[in-house]
């Protein structure tokens, strides 16, 4: 066999892996945006669990346990701050002029209240999931950390200056 059939054999036996290695397609924006949402929410409950240990005096099996009790709540927060996300952007829409928003600016309003408000139940539910094995001392220093981590994340949400501060 000849140097140039040889090459011409091994150009055809490695063109389906050639064709294969082609780079995966581009994600599109609402993909970006969800992995997006999914990196900072992780990296918010990180935080949080670094800030619960340093305050309740965790163990690493104890600050473990409390992520995954986290996590949980986090799973079951998504849908209602995306219900949020999503009355909110009707709103913007209809506060700009937008004529089929201006429709449902009422119903927005409303979804995103009910939304909140079970949030919010979510919250209490959580606190004591967390607190229930806490002396009394450990749960109101649980409570003040909750509370102060979802005032800073509040801020950064909205972009305040405090916000990029840590207590």
């Amino acid at each position: 066999m000849t140097k140039r059939m040889r090459g011409a054999a091994l150009a055809l036996l490695l063109t389906p892996w050639l064709a294969a290695a082609e780079p995966p397609p581009r994600p599109t924006m609402e993909e970006r945006i969800t992995e997006r949402l999914e990196r900072a929410e992780k990296r918010m409950r990180l935080r949080q669990v670094l800030q619960l240990s340093d305050a309740l005096e965790l163990d690493n099996a104890q600050a473990l346990k409390m992520e995954e009790t986290l996590r949980r709540f986090d799973e079951k927060r998504r849908p209602l701050r995306e219900q949020v996300r999503d009355s909110a952007r009707v709103l913007h829409q209809a506060s700009r002029g937008d004529s089929a928003a201006l429709a449902q600016v009422d119903s927005a309003a409303q979804r995103a209240f009910e939304a909140r408000e079970r949030i919010a139940a979510l919250d209490r539910e959580m606190y004591q999931a967390l607190a229930k094995d806490l002396p009394a001392e450990k749960r109101a220093k649980l409570a003040l950390t909750l509370a102060r981590a979802e005032g800073r994340m509040k801020r950064a949400w909205r972009g305040g200056p405090e916000a990029a501060q840590d207590d």
